[in-house]
C-alpha cells in the first residue's frame, strides 16, 4: 500500500490545470435517445455505434488537468471486437461475459487521446 504522503509530495499541484465535465443535461438525454434509437431501429445491429455515440459524446466533453480529451472510436471497429465477443461468449457458454466488461473499457481506454 502506498501512503497519501508520497502520493502527494510527487504531485506538484502549481503544474495542475483544471478537471472538469461540460456536458448538458439535454445534449445527455438528446445522445441517450439518439442511441437508443439507432439500437432499436436497427434490432440491435446498431448497438456498437450507438455505444460510441454516448461515448464520444462523454469523452468529449471531459477535461483532465487541463486538457480536452477526444474519442477516436469507431462503429465498424467495436462491431468487430461485438463479433468476435459473441463468438467467444457462445462457444464459453458464457463464461467469457466476465471479460467483456474488462475488453470494452480496454477499447474504450485505448481509443481516447488528449486533444491539446
Amino acid at each position: 500500500m502506498v501512503e497519501q504522503s508520497n502520493i502527494s509530495s510527487s504531485v506538484d499541484n502549481g503544474a495542475l490545470g483544471e478537471s472538469k465535465f461540460d456536458g448538458g443535461l439535454l445534449s445527455f438525454i438528446g445522445i441517450n435517445i439518439l442511441g437508443f434509437l439507432i439500437t432499436f431501429l436497427t434490432f440491435g445491429i446498431g448497438f456498437p455505434w450507438a455505444l460510441c455515440l454516448v461515448y464520444g459524446w462523454e469523452i468529449n466533453h471531459t477535461i483532465i488537468n487541463g486538457k480536452r480529451l477526444k474519442f477516436n472510436g469507431t462503429g465498424i471497429g467495436l462491431f468487430g471486437l461485438w463479433i468476435k465477443w459473441l463468438f467467444l461468449l457462445v462457444i464459453t457458454l458464457g463464461i467469457y461475459s466476465f471479460w467483456i466488461f474488462i475488453s470494452l473499457k480496454k477499447w474504450k481506454v485505448k481509443n481516447t487521446v488528449f486533444v491539446n
